[in-house]
C-alpha cells in the first residue's frame, strides 16, 4: 500500500528524471530513454561520461605522461605553447590532479624555448 509520502516521492523523482532529461540534447537523451528513475538516469550518465575508476585512473595516467613530456614544438609560437600548456594544467584539475604551484612553474620554465634560456635563468 501507499501512502501520499510514496506518491509525492514518486512525481518528485518523475520531475527530476523529465529535467535531467530536458537539459540532454536529443541524440544523448534518446540513449538514455529506456531509464525510468533520477538515480539511474544520473548513475548511468556519470559511468558514460566520467568513467568508472579504472578510467579515471587511465586518464590521469595519461595525462600526467602529457604533463611530464609537454615540451616547446618546433616553430609554434609563445602563445601557443602557453594556450596548450593552460589547458593541460586545467584539464588536470579537472581530473583531480593537484600540482603544486612549484611544478606547475618549473614545467613550463623548462619547456620554453631554447631562445629563452637566459630569461629562464633569471626566472
Amino acid at each position: 500500500m501507499y501512502v501520499d509520502a510514496d506518491f509525492e516521492n514518486i512525481v518528485e523523482d518523475e520531475k527530476a528524471v523529465s529535467t535531467l532529461t530536458m537539459i540532454l540534447s536529443p541524440e544523448i537523451a534518446l540513449g538514455f530513454r529506456e531509464l525510468q528513475s533520477t538515480k539511474a538516469l544520473w548513475e548511468a550518465l556519470i559511468e558514460v561520461y566520467e568513467g568508472n575508476g579504472d578510467m579515471k585512473r587511465s586518464r590521469q595516467d595519461l595525462l600526467r605522461k602529457k604533463f611530464n613530456m609537454f615540451n616547446h614544438v618546433l616553430g609554434e609560437s609563445l602563445e601557443t605553447q602557453l594556450q596548450r600548456f593552460i589547458s593541460l594544467v586545467t584539464e588536470m584539475r579537472y581530473a583531480n590532479i593537484n600540482l603544486t604551484f612549484v611544478e606547475t612553474n618549473n614545467k613550463l620554465i623548462n619547456s620554453l624555448p631554447r631562445s629563452w634560456d637566459m630569461n629562464a635563468a633569471m626566472i
